[in-house]
């Protein structure tokens, strides 16, 4: 019996840290139009549109578990008031980031101008924009996930998101 327990006894290593791997396909984008509305931008065939009431409509990402919500509006001469609620809502997330970094986007030729925030940090949304041609049309948008904020856990995912909704900013034309 002794010698049975000093054979069986070996040295035991402790298992490295498993990292989780999370990997997206490589984006591939068609036009995306809805009749009616005052725009069209490139989406990711990744996802699916889901329509709403008017001209919103969210862009779900089944696997990820994750929506863009895209809302847009026509402006009536009030821009100083929607662009005060954009900033606003926003900033309701100071609370939870860690960081909101703004950065402004402006496309004079398209009549393109509007603003992108990175939200870094355990926030309910990672990243949220708007654009406006300051006259006719804004549409405003904000990444969201279904599941409790973990910066760490989702950022694979944010970030393939944070790209499409470049993509979005930058692909979208008023009509």
């Amino acid at each position: 019996m002794l010698g049975f327990a000093i054979v069986s006894c070996e040295d035991t290593l402790p298992k490295p840290n498993a990292m989780l791997r999370l990997e997206y396909p490589t984006a591939k984008y068609e036009t995306y139009y809805k009749d009616g509305c005052g725009y069209v931008f490139d989406k990711n065939d990744y996802s699916y549109v889901k329509e709403k009431n008017g001209c919103s409509v969210d862009l779900v990402y089944p696997e990820m578990k994750g929506t863009i919500y895209l809302s847009y509006r026509t402006v009536n001469g009030d821009i100083k008031k929607i662009l005060t609620d954009v900033q606003k809502l926003t900033y309701e997330h100071v609370v939870k980031a860690d960081n909101i970094i703004e950065q402004p986007y402006v496309n004079p030729e398209k009549r393109k101008f509007g603003m992108f925030y990175e939200v870094d940090g355990n926030a309910a949304s990672q990243s949220q924009f708007y654009l406006t041609d300051s006259v006719s049309h804004f549409i405003m948008g904000s990444i969201y996930f279904d599941s409790r904020p973990n910066y760490d856990s989702i950022l694979p995912a944010a970030v393939y998101l944070k790209d499409d909704v470049r993509r979005i900013m930058e692909s979208l034309e008023w009509r």
